[in-house]
């Protein structure tokens, strides 16, 4: 693991991979929010985003990608970031909304609403990935960031733990999709479900599988 030198920006945690900001001018003191998204890829819910604002005067220890994490540690770790973190909101883009502006630009607005709905004001936005929505503060986006800043890690957390809370309440209401298993990534599973009870509300009309479904008029 790398070791922080005194000046770096985030010099409060033990990164693995340390980032230093190109697209602006790191400030002691600054205020700069991760930002990460989970749902881009499922067939059914909504792609669902999250902001923090990280406290440097409590360093949260554990802080990873949180595909890389077990689902028990991404709770405990929830719990210390909405205790802990100067500052969190989500946000997100409905089924709808994603048929209509397609999952990227479904994305960028659900990033776009994170950001606006946090309740302080920040200095910088940094982002996972490769691409940043229009925001009215400096922006950068960090290529595998959930993994490498602290605040995107959280925010990759807060936001599947929702995201998963939603597929969770789904599975209550049609358990025969196994939302509970596969979260509405389109496995086998899924597929099947989807040919043998048809479509739901909830699911994203402009995705290939959902189409061919009711194109075969299979509707729950």
């Amino acid at each position: 693991m790398a070791q922080a030198q005194a000046g770096d920006p985030f010099a409060e945690y033990a990164l693995a991979d340390p980032f230093i900001p190109c697209a602006f001018l790191w400030q002691p003191g600054m205020r700069v929010a991760g930002v990460d998204e989970v749902g881009r890829g499922p067939l059914v819910g909504a792609v669902v985003t999250a902001a923090v604002v990280l406290d440097p005067q409590y360093p949260i220890a554990g802080l990873a990608d949180s595909k890389k994490i077990s689902e028990k540690k991404r709770l405990a770790l929830e719990y210390e970031i909405k205790t802990h973190a100067l500052g969190w909101s989500l946000g997100r883009a409905e089924p709808d909304e994603i048929d209509q502006l397609n999952i990227l630009h479904a994305t960028m607005l659900a990033m776009q609403r994170a950001v606006a709905a946090l309740p302080l004001d920040v200095q910088a936005v940094l982002i996972d990935g490769n691409r940043v929505p229009s925001l009215p503060c400096l922006a950068q986006a960090v290529v595998k960031g959930d993994g490498r800043v602290p605040a995107i890690s959280a925010a990759s957390i807060l936001a599947k733990v929702a995201r998963d809370r939603e597929m969770h309440d789904l599975h209550l209401r049609y358990p025969q999709y196994g939302f509970d298993r596969h979260k509405g990534y389109p496995t086998a599973v899924h597929r099947a479900a989807l040919e043998q009870h048809g479509a739901l509300a909830e699911h994203r009309r402009s995705f290939g599988p959902v189409a061919a479904a009711i194109a075969q008029g299979n509707l729950f």
